[in-house]
């Protein structure tokens, strides 16, 4: 078998996911080679952008790679996967998904120990933002960008800066979480959380089937109902929008979600369980909308 160029960006947590992908297929005997992937390679493309359909934010310069059969699987964050992939692409497989939760990284004092206190937190964002400012309506929240390393560092240096927000599972994965942080368990997170998903080209069907066999049924289906409840509902990066989905012991799957005002003060929440997992997020949008959500919804549309 031919090696398959597994595409990355050059980030420290972008490459953890690619080398650990690359173990997992190299278990069943197929040969692998990172391929990393920069915004200068976008020039000498063959086809643009616009024909493809391609819109995340995070995922734009792989997926765009991969249509142009520079690489044969891009692997993203699934969080960061938009809802509607580039025309040809499909997502494929999702291995074992990690912890979904976020994480309150804090330099001097735990803001759930001092609820009195203000504090300035970063995030950029706007589920996280509205999600503090439900739970610390007298809190500040300032926009951070950049890569894990970048914000961990950024946070450090701003003396004005009490704590940051970021994904548990991405600090985990390259051995950066700070002794100073406190796991977020109590508010549900972004669909795709905590899982990584792998894109092939749909017409390239043995890459497809090696991917595959690293596929969790459970993670793929989890998945699948949170991605379709933020489809429903259109939402993506701009939208504060959280869903989390499972399977009880009755085998019943389950999806808890919720939309929130910009500013975190109005909420709509729903829960679902059915064992016909193939409509259940869709289902669990449409009571969402029914039962509140859709004034929240029609606010932030109107406010874009």
């Amino acid at each position: 078998m031919k090696p398959l160029k597994l595409g990355t960006r050059k980030s420290p947590l972008a490459l953890w996911q690619a080398n650990f992908i690359k173990k997992k297929l190299e278990s069943h005997n197929q040969e692998v080679e990172l391929v990393e992937i920069s915004s200068k390679g976008e020039k000498n493309l063959v086809k643009p952008l616009y024909e493809m359909g391609i819109q995340g934010i995070f995922t734009k310069e792989l997926d765009t790679a991969l249509v142009n059969e520079m690489i044969d699987i891009a692997v993203h964050s699934l969080k960061d996967v938009p809802t509607i992939l580039a025309k040809g692409l499909k997502l494929v497989s999702v291995p074992e998904r990690g912890d979904d939760k976020d994480l309150l990284v804090f330099k001097d004092l735990n803001p759930f120990s001092h609820p009195t206190k203000v504090f300035t937190v970063a995030t950029s964002s706007l589920r996280r933002k509205a999600q503090w400012l439900n739970m610390f309506p007298s809190h500040k929240v300032v926009p951070i960008r950049g890569n894990v390393n970048n914000r961990l560092k950024k946070l450090e240096k701003d003396k004005g800066l009490n704590g940051a927000l970021f994904a548990s599972v991405g600090l985990e994965r390259i051995d950066l979480t700070p002794p100073n942080s406190v796991k977020l368990d109590n508010i549900i997170t972004a669909p795709g959380q905590g899982a990584l998903g792998l894109l092939c080209r749909k017409d390239d069907k043995s890459t497809i089937e090696i991917c595959q066999k690293i596929n969790s049924e459970t993670a793929f289906i989890s998945t699948f109902i949170e991605r379709q409840f933020l489809h429903r509902l259109q939402g993506g990066c701009t939208m504060p929008i959280g869903a989390y989905a499972f399977e009880d012991i009755n085998e019943k799957w389950v999806i808890k979600g919720f939309i929130l005002s910009l500013d975190g003060k109005n909420e709509a929440k729903v829960q679902l369980s059915s064992k016909n997992w193939k409509s259940l997020g869709k289902q669990a949008a449409e009571n969402l909308l029914k039962s509140g959500g859709q004034n929240i919804h029609r606010e932030i549309l109107s406010s874009k």
